[in-house]
């Protein structure tokens, strides 16, 4: 009889947030990339270019603003991309919202009642 193999768990790439230094999966993450453009919000996560990944909280992006974004992607940024970044940056949420429980779902270790 042929033993079952071991399924393989599937391989997350992780990718380090320029603003908060914290280490999460890359889909997780907002991409930014320089291009022969400018830098540009990548939402695809595929255009060519130098990268960088920032939460989509706005305390991230206003520390990697100050001087981390441009240092990750090896360049200075403009005026007109500053004026783009920030005006991205006022569509994200103040902070993060953490995962709510489903509702109708108790906590095993709640009292009945």
């Amino acid at each position: 009889m042929a033993k079952a193999k071991p399924r393989r768990t599937k391989h997350v790439p992780q990718r380090t947030c320029v603003g908060c230094r914290e280490v999460l999966p890359k889909r997780s993450l907002i991409r930014l990339v320089r291009t022969p453009e400018g830098v540009k919000v990548d939402p695809t996560g595929k255009m060519r270019g130098r990268g960088a990944y920032l939460h989509n909280q706005r305390s991230c992006w206003e520390r990697a603003l100050k001087g981390a974004l441009a240092q990750a992607l090896r360049t200075e940024l403009s005026a007109n991309e500053r004026e783009y970044l920030l005006a991205f940056m006022t569509t994200l949420p103040e902070e993060e919202t953490p995962l709510q429980p489903p509702t109708g779902s108790r906590d095993p270790g709640a009292p009945a009642g």
